[in-house]
């Protein structure tokens, strides 16, 4: 009877930590992509939110309601390390983005400078629209 009772908290304990270790893999993923290319590159619908997470582990794993709010509390402390890890590169990558951008106006005539600066607007318009849809998904 302990055996089993064992064995079936090892089952669960390995699902638990391989469902975060693919969570941790794809938010890791996602803002390694963000970081090197200043953009998003997964759409916001296929990131899984915490609700999902819990959602889903619940199904999968059976959860007590404890074990979900321990889950959710893990998870939320796992996004605000990943987060702390990667915000204090921020600023650096907005002035390398500036600085490119400065560098690519410099080629450009004015006519053509008009159009990069409203490229460049209804760009950062779309990269703040989704930054905050993925806020609200968390």
């Amino acid at each position: 009877m302990e055996t089993t009772k064992a064995r079936r908290e090892a089952a669960i304990l390995f699902v638990v930590v391989f469902l975060l270790g693919a969570l941790l893999g794809g938010v890791g993923n996602h803002l390694w992509q963000e970081r090197v290319s200043g953009e998003q590159r997964v759409p916001s619908a296929l990131m899984p939110t915490r609700a999902h997470i819990i959602e889903q582990s619940t199904r999968e794993l059976q959860l007590t309601p404890e074990q979900q709010k321990q889950l959710g509390a893990i998870i939320d402390d796992t996004r605000h390390k990943w987060e702390s890890l990667y915000s204090p590169l921020d600023a650096q990558r907005e002035q390398i983005r500036q600085d490119g951008r400065a560098h690519v106006r410099a080629i450009l005539s004015p006519e053509q400078q008009l159009k990069f600066d409203d490229f460049m607007r209804r760009l950062d318009e779309r990269r703040k629209k989704e930054a905050a849809e993925r806020q609200e998904q968390r």
